[in-house]
């Protein structure tokens, strides 16, 4: 991801420009459970030195960062906002939706300067909110740390942009390379520790993905369940990820548990009658489409984020389309066999072909370990 069109993004910003931004984005990542659809940001204002405000982003509908940091500000030093520098990891809005426009906030607060990480690029926004502070006199900057800003917001730019949400493909895998034995059973592979973190990786998406054969196979919920987990416990008004069933010939029940939530299920098929589920007022019937359309449906839905929780199959399908953002593999230090299932459905005749990744980040939880892979772009 590039940086976009500036209004001056070449300015020698200070070490303390940078530990304010640096800040910045670490306030903007305590709403990563919370703040879909919206983009996650962080907010710090600073005058002669001193913090005065500080705030992010907590819940979609509520107020945006440069809200909270100002309030914060009011209540403790209002007599700093005036003349004060604002740190802020995105583009303040520009227009009404949920709340009123940061922008104006800004403009009536005394805040003399505004440093973003990034650009917005939502169309009803970028450029506009620079274009206004500046137009009103203050000094405007965008462009530090913004690689950071990119990566934390990377579903939402995915979402604007490609109309496609950022996909991430989740695998648990024996040392030797097994997703689940001959049978199809694969409860457990990985230890506790590693089916924790998965509980917060699910947390941070907007669907979950899977395919019948693990509906059939496994029969799970897909819910974010982690209440002896303290970060979950202090979550408020959590909504939890829409799940997307791919059964385009009908064969999962409506006794298995992923129907049996009051959270909203997206069956897709061509075989199942709506008025035969309408006792289920979650759920909702999707025509089989390609998967290139349907995360483009997801996307229309304001999803950005996506994870796929799925067998060998389905995986390989979402990567021979080479619609996989990311792929996140837990790998176990135990042994499956031969006739065990291989990690993707993939049909690979020539080394030269083989898909090739980069490894992003590599971490311990408990005896497993989890790897962090992009696919390697041309």
């Amino acid at each position: 991801m590039s940086v976009r069109g500036s209004i001056d993004c070449s300015l020698p910003w200070s070490r303390q420009d940078h530990q304010y931004m640096a800040l910045a984005l670490r306030l903007a990542e305590k709403g990563q459970y919370t703040a879909r659809p919206n983009p996650m940001v962080g907010c710090v204002l600073v005058n002669e030195g001193k913090i005065i405000g500080q705030g992010w982003h907590k819940k979609f509908g509520e107020n945006h960062a440069e809200i909270e940091a100002l309030n914060k500000a009011k209540k403790n030093y209002p007599e700093a906002i005036k003349g004060a520098t604002c740190y802020v990891t995105l583009e303040p809005c520009a227009y009404t939706g949920k709340t009123k426009p940061c922008v104006e906030a800004l403009l009536n607060s005394g805040v003399t300067k505004v440093i973003a990480a990034m650009q917005d690029p939502n169309p009803k926004v970028s450029g506009k909110g620079f274009e206004i502070l500046q137009a009103a006199g203050l000094e405007v900057s965008h462009g530090l740390l913004h690689k950071q800003a990119e990566k934390l917001n990377k579903g939402f730019i995915s979402r604007i942009e490609k109309n496609k949400p950022w996909v991430t493909l989740k695998l648990a895998m024996s040392l030797d390379g097994r997703t689940a034995l001959a049978d199809g059973s694969s409860k457990w592979i990985t230890g506790r520790a590693a089916r924790q973190d998965v509980q917060k990786l699910r947390a941070r998406q907007d669907a979950i993905i899977t395919g019948v054969g693990t509906v059939i196979a496994d029969n799970p919920s897909l819910t974010v369940r982690a209440d002896d987990q303290e970060w979950f416990s202090q979550l408020k008004n959590f909504i939890q990820p829409i799940r997307i069933i791919l059964d385009r010939d009908g064969r999962s029940n409506l006794e298995n548990k992923i129907f049996n939530h009051d959270i909203e299920v997206w069956w897709v098929s061509n075989a199942i009658k709506r008025d035969a589920t309408s006792q289920k007022k979650h759920l909702r019937v999707i025509p089989d489409r390609p998967l290139d359309e349907l995360l483009s449906r997801c996307a229309a839905n304001e999803m950005n984020n996506v994870l796929i929780e799925a067998g060998h199959k389905l995986a390989g399908q979402f990567f021979n389309k080479n619609l996989v953002d990311e792929l996140i593999i837990y790998l176990a230090p135990k042994l499956m066999g031969n006739k065990a299932m291989g990690l993707f459905d993939l049909e690979v005749l020539e080394m030269d072909n083989c898909p090739e990744l980069v490894l992003q980040d590599v971490r311990q939880f408990g005896e497993d370990i989890r790897l962090t892979y992009y696919p390697k772009s041309e």
